[in-house]
C-alpha cells in the first residue's frame, strides 16, 4: 500500500492512504449500464459490454490462478486483436502492470523489454512464432500462453478464456492506490535503449478525465470510435477513454492498413472520432475512397505524435470540415502538455493566426520554459519545455539515473525545446536529442548506429533525421566501410530486413571514403547534415 504524509486541518501529521479506483473499474461501471450494447466490433464480429466484462472476469481468474498478482508485469506482444484489449483490463483488474510492445520490433528489442521490465508472464501473437520462442529463455515465468490459433496443441488465451465462462463470475478488482502502476510505456525519452515509463492508477485517471475534457468534449455512449493505431501505445490510452463512457470500438485486424477500409468503417458504423498520426491521416484524405464514403458523422480527429505539415493540414479540413484536434505530449506525461482544438483550426490562413503553434497547455497542467540553468524564460525566447501536473508519470522503472536527468525542482524536462507566446501558446523549435519521429514513430539514432556498427563491413556510421513530405522525417545513414570491403547495398538491405525493425530503417543510405568530424574528433550530427547539404544530396528546405 502506498502511504503518503498529508497535514490535516486542524495541523496534525497523519499518514493516509491515496485509495483510488481500478482502472478496469471504468468497464465494470459501462457494463452495468451498457449491458447488451456493443463494446467492441472487430472485423465486424460484436463483443458487448457485458461480455466483455465476462471475458475480463475470466482472464483475472485464470492470471491469478496463475500465480500472478499485484505489482507483477504482464507483458504482449500483439497486432490490434480483443486479447489485446483483454489483457490489459484484466491486468488492471488484478492490480499487475501491463507490458505492451510494438509489435513491429524485432525479438532481440522484445528480449531487451521483458528482461528490463522483470515480467512474470509472456503473452505472444502466434502470427509472431520467433518472438515466441522467447519466453523459454525468461526465468521466473508464471505465466507463457499465446494469442491466436492453437500451435502444437496448445490453448491459446481464447480457449483459456472461454473455458471459464460456463458460470457468471464475480471478481473484486484489486484495491490500488493513487501512486500503483498499472503500465510500463516503453519511451527511450530522449536517447539510448527503451525505459519504462511507469503510468499509475490515479495518473491515469485523471489522464482520461483530461482528454474527455479537452480532446473529446460531450463524449457519450452514443459516440463510436475507430482505431487505425497500434493499441499498444498512444491509441490504447485512447481506447480507454472510450471504456470510460461507454463507446463502441471498431477496429479491424487485417495487418495492412487501408484507408478505403477506414472510410467504410467510418460510414457503416457513424464512427464519431479516431486517434492517429499525421502520416495516417495524410493518407486517409489523399486517397479517392475519401469522396466515396460519407464521413459527416465524424466530430473529433485526434493527431499528434509528430508535425503536420499546413499543406496536409489544410487538405483534411476541406476534406473533413472542422474536427481535427491536435495535441503534444510525450509517453512520459501521457500526451498531456497541449491542445489544439477545432475551433482554431482553419483552412484559411487568415482565420487561423496560431499556425505552426500545437496549442496551449492542458486542463490541470503547467507549461515552462527553460534555459539551461532551470531559469524560466519570458515569451518569445527558446528553451526546453519543462511541465508538471498531474499527467506527468511517476518515472522511469528502475532507472534512477534517468530519473534525475528528467526531474528538476518538481518538472519534467521534455527534451524537447520551443517558446510561449504572449497567450501562452506553445511553439515547438527542435529537440536536445537525436530523435526524431518517422510516421508518428519515435526512432533514436544512436540506438541503430550501435546496430549497424554490429553488420561488419562498416567501421563509422551516422544516422539522422531529415525533413520529409510523408513521413514527417526519415532517417538517413552515412557510412564508412572497413578496410578491404567492398559495399553491398542488397545484402546489408536484407540484414537490414533481419534486424532492425522496417520502421527505424534509413530511408536514404550514403558510403562515404570518410565522415568529417569537429575540431575535438567528433563525429556530429550537424557536420554531416551541412556535408549532405553542400554535396546536393538532400534537398535545401
Amino acid at each position: 500500500m502506498t502511504q503518503t504524509t498529508q497535514q490535516d486541518p486542524v495541523g496534525g501529521l497523519a499518514p493516509i492512504s491515496r485509495r483510488v479506483m481500478n482502472l478496469a473499474t471504468f468497464l465494470t461501471q459501462a457494463a452495468a449500464r451498457l449491458a447488451g450494447r456493443p463494446a467492441l466490433i472487430i472485423d465486424d464480429v460484436v463483443t458487448t459490454w457485458d461480455e466483455l466484462e465476462q471475458r475480463v472476469q475470466a482472464l483475472a481468474l485464470i492470471f491469478l490462478e496463475a500465480g500472478l498478482k499485484k505489482g507483477d508485469r504482464i507483458l504482449i506482444h500483439s497486432s490490434n486483436c480483443r486479447e489485446l484489449v483483454e489483457v490489459m483490463l484484466a491486468t488492471f483488474r488484478i492490480g499487475a502492470v501491463w507490458v505492451p510492445t510494438n509489435f513491429r520490433i524485432t525479438p532481440d528489442d522484445v528480449a531487451y523489454l521483458a528482461q528490463s521490465a522483470g515480467v512474470s508472464a509472456f503473452i505472444c501473437h502466434t502470427d509472431f512464432p520467433v518472438h515466441a520462442k522467447l519466453a523459454d529463455g525468461i526465468d521466473g515465468l508464471k505465466l507463457a500462453v499465446g494469442v491466436g490459433p492453437e500451435v502444437d496443441g496448445a490453448p491459446g488465451l481464447d480457449t483459456l478464456i472461454d473455458g471459464r465462462l460456463s458460470t457468471r463470475l464475480s471478481h473484486q478488482a484489486q484495491r490500488v492506490d493513487y501512486d500503483d502502476p498499472c503500465w510500463f510505456f516503453f519511451t527511450s525519452g530522449t536517447t539510448g535503449k527503451p525505459k519504462a515509463a511507469v503510468l499509475t492508477h490515479g495518473q491515469m485517471a485523471f489522464v482520461m478525465t483530461n482528454h474527455l475534457c479537452d480532446l473529446m468534449p460531450g463524449l457519450t455512449d452514443k459516440d463510436a470510435s475507430l482505431v487505425v493505431a497500434p493499441l499498444s501505445h498512444g491509441a490504447g490510452i485512447h481506447y480507454l477513454t472510450q471504456v470510460v463512457r461507454g463507446v463502441v470500438t471498431v477496429f479491424s485486424t487485417q495487418p495492412k492498413f487501408s484507408p478505403e477500409a477506414a472510410w467504410a468503417a467510418v460510414e457503416r458504423h457513424g464512427i464519431s472520432n479516431f486517434f492517429t498520426v499525421p502520416t495516417i491521416l495524410k493518407l486517409m484524405v489523399e486517397h479517392e475512397s475519401v469522396d466515396r464514403y460519407r464521413h459527416d458523422s465524424l466530430r473529433y480527429i485526434i493527431y499528434a505524435g509528430a508535425p503536420m505539415y499546413r499543406a496536409d493540414q489544410k487538405l483534411a479540413l476541406q476534406k473533413l470540415g472542422p474536427v481535427l484536434v491536435q495535441y503534444f505530449g510525450l509517453g512520459e506525461v501521457t500526451g498531456n502538455i497541449t491542445v489544439l482544438p477545432p475551433a482554431e483550426h482553419s483552412p484559411d490562413d487568415q482565420a487561423m493566426p496560431k499556425q505552426g503553434s500545437c496549442g496551449y497547455a492542458r486542463t490541470g497542467m503547467e507549461l515552462s520554459i527553460q534555459d539551461a540553468d532551470g531559469n524560466v524564460l519570458e515569451p518569445g525566447r527558446s528553451g526546453e519545455i519543462c511541465v508538471c501536473g498531474p499527467a506527468v508519470f511517476a518515472g522511469y522503472y528502475n532507472n534512477p539515473e534517468a530519473n534525475r536527468k528528467s526531474f528538476r525542482d518538481g518538472w519534467f524536462r521534455t527534451g524537447d525545446l520551443g517558446y510561449k507566446d504572449e497567450q501562452g501558446y506553445l511553439y515547438i523549435t527542435g529537440r536536445e536529442s537525436d530523435m526524431y519521429i518517422s510516421g508518428g514513430s519515435n526512432v533514436y539514432p544512436r540506438e541503430i548506429e550501435e546496430k549497424i556498427l554490429t553488420y561488419g563491413a562498416i567501421k563509422e556510421v551516422c544516422v539522422l533525421g531529415v525533413p520529409d513530405s510523408k513521413w514527417g522525417e526519415i532517417g538517413v545513414m552515412v557510412g564508412v566501410l572497413k578496410e578491404q570491403q567492398q559495399w553491398d547495398q542488397q545484402a546489408f538491405q536484407a540484414w537490414l530486413d533481419e534486424n532492425v525493425a522496417r520502421y527505424k530503417h534509413p530511408r536514404q543510405i550514403f558510403i562515404w571514403p570518410e565522415l568529417p568530424k569537429s575540431g575535438y574528433g567528433k563525429i556530429t550530427k550537424k557536420i554531416i547534415y551541412q556535408e549532405l547539404l553542400d554535396r546536393g544530396s538532400l534537398p535545401r528546405h
